[in-house]
């Protein structure tokens, strides 16, 4: 049986779990199911042993450096590794090696994480799924002919695999939450500004975020309380004091007010019926444990889509423009021809999306005067087949996150049952800005009270 890292923690603690052998064994199976999900574009086996073994040290001589110490993680491969190559998925950097790992990457590496290596992506945290670039695209373990959602691709499959106990994700329009919801993991975008972009490879300044994908919520509070702080070298984040988002885990849901925007995933943009039933489970679950749920109104979800794709889009333009025009073919298809139309937007477009994102802002800011978290979907289905995302997906179908993005608000997915065919659906919580506990106090009542987590991919093994 695999254990999430809050189980591994107190192994390790109590010397009934080694480093050196568990970071062995998630690497092993990591490398043998590999071929069949493409979650690893690089293992870094040295890398990993070095720092087991110094997890192992600490252990025995009873200094650990807390729960994450010796726990197998890996890394998207937008974030920087000092000395080990981070592409973002890309034939434009397949040969960039950087000299300095991300913030983020140097934060779990103190903490004790043990790095296995770099995670599939969406090219540039964008382009995918594609089936032109240097490394094919990660799939699903539930069924390996499905679709992982993106951008965070590699860090869903590897998560739901059981190869790794949590990874790096960054989410611009729903890059943590979808792969967390198609590939039945927790994953949390945080609030805007919470957690240090250094060293990260930007999509769209505005909206980026960087947080965990791992098993269980609880997880991805042990993940993400290693990520907060301020750091004067990122300009987007919060001269804030760190947050506590481990001590009131277990405070449980009783008063806390719930709108459900039940107009997102039942008029805007219909979900499937497995998805539908994992919301009003999430609701019927918190509901039964003190909450109150009720129904909110926002402005409809294709306003949120329009104003941020246009955002997305543009200031992705405005970080390629420079290797457009020197490297436009050594791009994949599909990010190459969503960047061209990104060129043709213009000033007064741009200003445009920025002004109703200001009235979007206004108009969740007030909703959520009468409630502490909002419910709704994390993606319209469950995983389809890898082959049906289209190059234009993105603006086609409806998304349930990027609303989120606009606002900077906290968001979290859970894993809410399993839907058409066996395949997991996942449930959307939101909070306030900066009250990321709250989402995870939520998400983790919703997820001790049920079954969910006890079901694994049949290749976890």
């Amino acid at each position: 049986m695999i254990p999430t890292i809050a189980e591994a923690a107190r192994q390790i603690a109590a010397r009934q779990l080694s480093p050196v052998e568990f970071m062995k064994d998630r690497l092993a199976r990591a490398q043998a199911l590999n071929p069949q999900i493409h979650a690893f574009i690089r293992f870094t086996p040295d890398v990993a042993l070095a720092q087991a073994k110094a997890a192992e040290a600490r252990q025995m001589a009873g200094a650990l450096r807390g729960p994450l110490d010796g726990i197998p993680i890996a890394h998207k491969d937008i974030y920087e590794t000092a000395g080990i190559p981070t592409t973002a998925h890309s034939r434009v950097l397949e040969h960039h090696v950087p000299a300095q790992d991300a913030a983020a990457v140097r934060a779990w590496a103190d903490a004790g994480a043990v790095s296995l290596g770099k995670l599939a992506t969406h090219e540039f945290a964008w382009g995918g799924p594609s089936f032109d670039l240097p490394w094919p695209p990660a799939r699903n373990p539930w069924d390996t002919a499905r679709f992982t959602s993106g951008s965070s691709s590699g860090t869903g499959a590897a998560v739901a695999a059981g190869v790794i106990l949590g990874g790096t994700g960054s989410d611009t329009g729903g890059s943590i939450r979808g792969p967390a919801a198609l590939c039945g993991t927790a994953g949390i975008k945080p609030t805007y500004g919470l957690c240090s972009r250094t060293g990260v490879l930007p999509l769209s300044h505005s909206l980026d975020t960087v947080g965990p994908l791992a098993w269980t919520v609880e997880d991805c509070a042990i993940l993400l309380d290693a990520l907060t702080g301020h750091d004067p070298a990122d300009p987007s984040s919060a001269k804030r004091p760190k947050p506590d988002l481990l001590s009131g885990l277990n405070g449980g849901v009783k008063g806390l007010r719930i709108g459900v925007i039940r107009h997102f995933h039942e008029a805007d943009f219909p979900v499937s019926a497995g998805v539908a039933a994992g919301i009003a489970d999430v609701a019927r679950v918190l509901e039964a444990q003190g909450a109150t749920v009720s129904t909110v109104t926002l402005p409809p979800l294709q306003d949120f889509n329009a104003a941020g794709w246009l955002i997305l889009a543009a200031d992705a333009f405005a970080v390629h423009e420079p290797w457009l025009r020197t490297r436009f073919r050594d791009y994949g298809e599909y990010l190459r021809e969503r960047l061209a139309l990104a060129g043709t937007i213009t000033a007064a477009d741009y200003l445009q999306a920025q002004r109703r994102r200001r009235e979007l802002c206004d108009a969740v800011a007030t909703a959520m005067e009468g409630c502490d978290l909002l419910l709704t979907a994390a993606q319209p289905s469950e995983a389809p087949l890898i082959t049906v995302p289209g190059k234009w997906t993105s603006f086609e179908v409806a998304n349930f996150t990027i609303p989120f993005n606009l606002t900077g608000q906290p968001a979290l997915t859970v894993c809410a049952g399993f839907g058409e065919h066996g395949l997991p659906v996942g449930a959307q919580l939101v909070g306030r800005p900066f009250e990321d506990a709250t989402v995870l106090r939520a998400g983790h009542a919703y997820e001790s009270a049920t079954t969910w987590r006890s079901r694994r991919p049949a290749m976890a093994g």
